[in-house]
């Protein structure tokens, strides 16, 4: 909170509510489809329920009672668990739009207050500025140098100027302040807003496919086709050899249930929403889906120094009075004289409420060092906002007595190059500038001008400014920052600074935090000179980019991208906007980021921490290391159910159809849970943040993880047609073949759960990774498994039969060895990376 300077009080407690009760909350409400009513029509479409829903059809016509019922209430638990994981993504993504809702700034009480923006209400004296977006309509009090892009409503690109003079006096919800600062009474909150009225609502997000979830949906539309292709020929097949027509559609729909992958989409769609929760929960708001499959990739992270490096706590520590040609430390001893005026014009040439923290700063030294505070008798009359290259910002008071104060700041090179200096005065101003930017201080210079009439310049650059001295800042840097910068160096990450300070601050704060590539930079104005074959050798070559603006900012990103380069980017203000919708992943700052930052951006970091970024790529790197162990199991897993139905069916065996529908759907909830629960919850293996970043590519698997996948599946293939051929030749009966068969599957998915937790390391240590879900599952699984062996009404239902010690051993044993050899490819692995 804090004090205003224009004499406006706003709304008191008892105000605020009353309005509240009579124009209710500052929030969109429209009508919205029914999400559980879409998720059940969502489910209805899916392939494997449409299957369940024929056979089950089919054996209640054939009389098969306890087999259709048993398939109806298959889909009853099929329809709860896609509806449990959808619940479960919804929520996680409900609970990201209201962490990630705007705030908005209200004086009340006289007192200047953060407030979320669904808070505000009718009457209000809402402060809008530079790079926020406004939050509902209203009439505007006071204005300085004011304009608004209504793009959203007009769809006019071009920023329109107002003030709370003439007709342009009124600002509207969703529009963003594209310069200036502004206090409006708010007159509509929520949908009576011009923006409500229309119907659109900013929090809308639009689904929109990511690369990996077209592959995802590609794959299995594929799998379907073959499945339909399959089936046409199996029941053919069937048909021919037995002309029963619905017993030869059972088993071709049994074969048809075992090629269908249907966990792999709602795996993607849990894994996805999941780790966009998780982020959240560790202070990092995800705003796209995409952006979680994009965040393992990220090979470039552009970072800011002011509040990303730094701490953003500025304090001015130094002054150089050109009159006095020395640099004096901001203490007592400079009230009176050349440097007290100095620290007064700056603060002149600051905002009258000040947001920018060097401009705190300003204020706050002003106030210590006079006597009879100026700011209550003086108003600002005209404004220049920030501009330029390289940038200046100058303001125009006038009390009542129509003197008036004309004050600018800005960087030095910028009134260097517009006020009539000396030579020696030039020596005096690059000595003190080297001297303190040498040292990791932000500078800034002071200057004043003088106007007689009220034809003010069309542009600052054409006051006759007389040069006061400078101004110098220290921000020191965050106490964390060089453990973040080493973890990203470890996981492979290149780090470059973007910035708008100059070349000696940036290369000296650089220095005090080890960052590599120190000693070289380049001016955005040298950058903008280069070609594009240079430029993109200069941005892989350069870490540290200084004097930059809008477009050189926007121009590292793309030149970053056109080298293949994965790019992250943090950003805060208004000119980073650009840049930030460019990057893969833009990262807006959720404390000093404007609304407009945080708009263009796809990640949101609410402690404005870095060190947030490093986690939030190992979370990208877990999320997708275990959805590819998730996918590579569904697919070794998939192939063994697929083929032990279909070669016993397809070469004659004396037992064709060994599996039929029951068992497929049993085996099909294994795995659900399996995929979706247990490798979800896998914590990050720790080489995870050791390795390179992953290229970003359109495939998923490379053949060899995809080779390696089809191996696994074709040896519990082998392993279950042993076990088959070995029943069959000690004479064993069909239900007893089947449970060999039954027994020696569920053995090797068991363990495949276990050996596939980790591609790299043993299953010794994976054991201790932490996941209590992963014996919950297991421990259900084998208890369930159990009483459908060993219960006999369930053991008659899915016409299986109790095993002799022998024969359970040999199916648990070969199961086993069906899986385990994985251990010493591992093992292979290991050693010739180590070996390295």
């Amino acid at each position: 909170m804090a004090a205003n300077n224009y004499g406006i009080q706003g709304l008191n407690n008892l105000g605020v509510e009353k309005s509240r009760a009579a124009y209710g909350a500052n929030r969109l409400s429209f009508k919205k489809a029914n999400k559980f009513i879409n998720a059940l029509t969502g489910i209805a479409k899916e392939p494997m329920v449409v299957l369940l829903l024929v056979t089950s059809g089919v054996y209640f016509i054939s009389g098969k009672t306890g087999d259709g019922i048993f398939l109806a209430s298959a889909i009853i638990l099929v329809a709860g668990i896609s509806l449990y994981q959808d619940s479960r993504s919804r929520n996680a993504l409900e609970k990201l739009k209201d962490f990630s809702q705007p705030r908005c700034k209200v004086i009340r009480n006289g007192i200047v207050k953060a407030i979320k923006s669904e808070e505000l209400v009718v009457g209000d004296s809402l402060m809008v500025e530079e790079g926020t977006m406004i939050m509902a309509d209203g009439v505007i009090v006071h204005a300085n140098d004011f304009s608004v892009n209504e793009s959203v409503l007009t769809g006019e690109s071009l920023a329109v100027y107002k003030d709370s003079l003439g007709a342009n006096h009124f600002i509207f919800h969703g529009t963003t302040v594209a310069s200036g600062l502004a206090i409006a009474t708010v007159t509509a909150v929520g949908n009576q807003t011009r923006l409500g009225k229309i119907g659109k609502s900013m929090e809308a997000i639009a689904d929109e496919k990511t690369p990996l979830e077209i592959q995802i949906s590609n794959f299995v539309k594929k799998m379907v086709v073959a499945g339909l292709i399959v089936f046409a020929g199996v029941w053919a097949i069937n048909y021919y050899h037995s002309p029963k027509l619905l017993d030869s559609l059972i088993k071709a729909l049994t074969l048809a249930m075992s090629i269908l992958p249907e966990e792999i989409p709602v795996a993607f769609t849990t894994f996805m929403a999941l780790g966009a929760w998780r982020m959240m929960k560790m202070g990092i708001v995800v705003k796209q889906m995409k952006t979680v499959e994009t965040l393992g990739s990220a090979s470039v992270i552009c970072i800011d120094k002011t509040g990303t490096i730094t701490e953003n706590k500025m304090s001015l520590a130094k002054v150089f009075s050109l009159k006095t040609g020395q640099i004096q430390d901001v203490t007592d001893k400079i009230a009176g004289g050349p440097n007290q005026e100095l620290v007064r014009l700056a603060m002149w040439a600051s905002e009258p409420i000040p947001f920018d923290p060097m401009e705190t700063a300003l204020h706050e030294t002003y106030a210590s060092f006079h006597q009879g505070d100026e700011r209550p008798d003086y108003r600002m009359i005209h404004e220049y906002p920030l501009s330029g290259q390289p940038p200046m910002m100058t303001h125009i008071f006038e009390n009542r007595s129509g003197a008036r104060i004309i004050a600018a700041k800005g960087a030095p090179e910028a009134f260097m190059k517009i006020c009539k200096l000396t030579e020696h005065q030039i020596t005096q101003m690059m000595a003190a500038i080297n001297a303190l930017t040498a040292e990791g201080y932000r500078v800034l210079a002071v200057a004043e001008a003088k106007l007689i009439d009220d034809n003010f310049p069309a542009t600052q650059q054409e006051f006759h400014f007389e040069l006061k001295g400078l101004v110098a800042f220290y921000d020191p840097p965050k106490k964390n920052i060089k453990a973040v910068l080493e973890s990203f160096y470890q996981a492979g990450i290149k780090v470059k600074i973007i910035t708008g300070d100059n070349a000696a601050t940036t290369a000296a704060i650089a220095r005090q935090i080890n960052f590599r590539g120190a000693s070289r930079s380049i001016s955005g104005d040298a950058l903008m000179q280069l070609s594009d074959h240079d430029l993109q050798k200069k941005v892989e070559d350069v870490n540290i980019f200084t004097r930059m603006f809008p477009d050189a900012k926007l121009k590292i990103i793309n030149a970053l991208k056109a080298q293949n380069e994965i790019v992250a980017m943090t950003g805060d203000g208004v000119n980073d906007g650009p840049a930030l919708k460019a990057a893969h992943i833009g990262i807006a700052m959720g404390k000093k980021g404007t609304e407009i930052a945080r708009e263009a951006a796809s990640l949101i970091l609410l402690e404005d921490d870095l060190s947030k970024m490093v986690a939030a790529v190992a979370m990208g790197r877990r999320i997708y290391a275990n959805l590819k162990k998730a996918i590579q199991y569904i697919i070794s897993i998939h192939i063994p159910i697929i083929l032990t139905v279909f070669i016993p069916l397809a070469l004659g065996w004396v037992y064709p159809n060994i599996f039929s529908p029951v068992h497929i759907i049993f085996l099909e909830l294994i795995m659900g849970p399996t995929c979706s629960i247990i490798y979800e919850n896998e914590p990050m293996e720790k080489n995870t943040m050791l390795q390179k970043p992953r290229p970003f590519s359109t495939t998923f698997f490379n053949w060899q993880e995809l080779l390696v996948s089809i191996l696994q599946g074709l040896l519990i293939t082998a392993a279950t047609l042993f076990t088959y051929r070995y029943a069959v030749a000690n004479g064993a009966s069909e239900p007893v073949t089947r449970t060999i068969v039954f027994t020696c599957l569920i053995s090797a998915n068991i363990w495949l759960t276990l050996v596939n937790r980790s591609f790299y390391y043993s299953l010794f240590t994976t054991i201790g990774y932490k996941n209590n879900l992963v014996l919950l599952v297991i421990g259900i699984t084998v208890l369930i498994s159990c009483a459908l062996i060993y219960i006999e009404p369930l053991a008659l239902f899915f016409n299986l039969a109790p095993l002799h010690a022998p024969q359970l051993i040999a199916a648990l044993t070969i199961g086993l060895f069906s899986v385990i050899w994985f251990e010493l490819f591992k093992w292979r692995k290991r050693n010739r990376q180590e070996g390295l």
